[in-house]
């Protein structure tokens, strides 16, 4: 069964979101402290999908998601806010998150947004048997990693999914919308700022200089394209 961990520290909003996700037919592993979550990821190292909520007694969201990816690129993790300011969405996302949810939130959002992820987080076959190669960048598809001048960059993935985007359109400008329904699915409905973000943590790990970057270059007003 898919396995997803819920970090609240709340009940009853805990318990509203665990009800939710074991109908959608998910196996939920509940945490309530930063701590207990860690914990518990080291004992149920097949879980694919991180529910983090960013307030927390302890260590916040924002650290067990640093912790978190620190040793694992490959879980799909989902920061819960009650909080609408910018900068929270920003700094959950610059820490490692692939997505956010702010509260309150519907039972439907938040289980089509699990969906969405848990498709990309290893749960899903690679259509492109093979390797993609654009110096000094190697995509190797079958595996899902990228190097760049021969040694590993490490990724998250939704930041795979972005590059092979690209690497598959060399040369195309691709709107920020285009960017979301190919990388999000079309069933996504967040915001668009999303896939800046994700963008300016991607350019962080691929460009020698992410300031002036030259693989991923800002089609200004409309969005990016993979400058080759």
């Amino acid at each position: 069964m898919k396995k997803v961990l819920v970090l609240e520290d709340e009940s009853s909003i805990r318990s509203f979101i665990v009800i939710n996700l074991r109908r959608a037919g998910y196996e939920v592993i509940e945490a309530e402290t930063g701590e207990e979550a860690l914990e518990k990821l080291e004992h149920h190292r097949d879980t694919r999908v991180a529910l983090l909520d960013v307030m927390l007694p302890g260590i916040d969201g924002f650290e067990v998601c640093r912790r978190i990816r620190a040793g694992n690129a490959n879980i799909g993790i989902i920061m819960l806010t009650a909080r609408a300011q910018e900068m929270d969405k920003v700094t959950g996302l610059m820490t490692g998150a692939d997505d956010y949810v702010t509260k309150p939130f519907s039972p439907a959002e938040l289980t089509a947004r699990v969906d969405a992820l848990m498709r990309r987080s290893g749960g899903g076959s690679e259509a492109n048997d093979g390797e993609i190669r654009q110096d000094p960048f190697l995509l190797n598809t079958r595996n899902r990693t990228l190097e760049k001048n021969g040694q590993r960059v490490k990724l998250t993935q939704v930041e795979y999914a972005i590059i092979k985007m690209f690497m598959e359109n060399p040369g195309k400008a691709l709107s920020r919308e285009e960017i979301l329904d190919m990388v999000w699915g079309r069933d996504y409905f967040g915001e668009l700022k999303i896939v800046d973000v994700n963008i300016r943590r991607l350019r962080l790990k691929i460009e020698d200089n992410p300031t002036n970057p030259t693989y991923i270059t800002t089609v200004w007003g409309y969005g990016y394209k993979w400058g080759f």
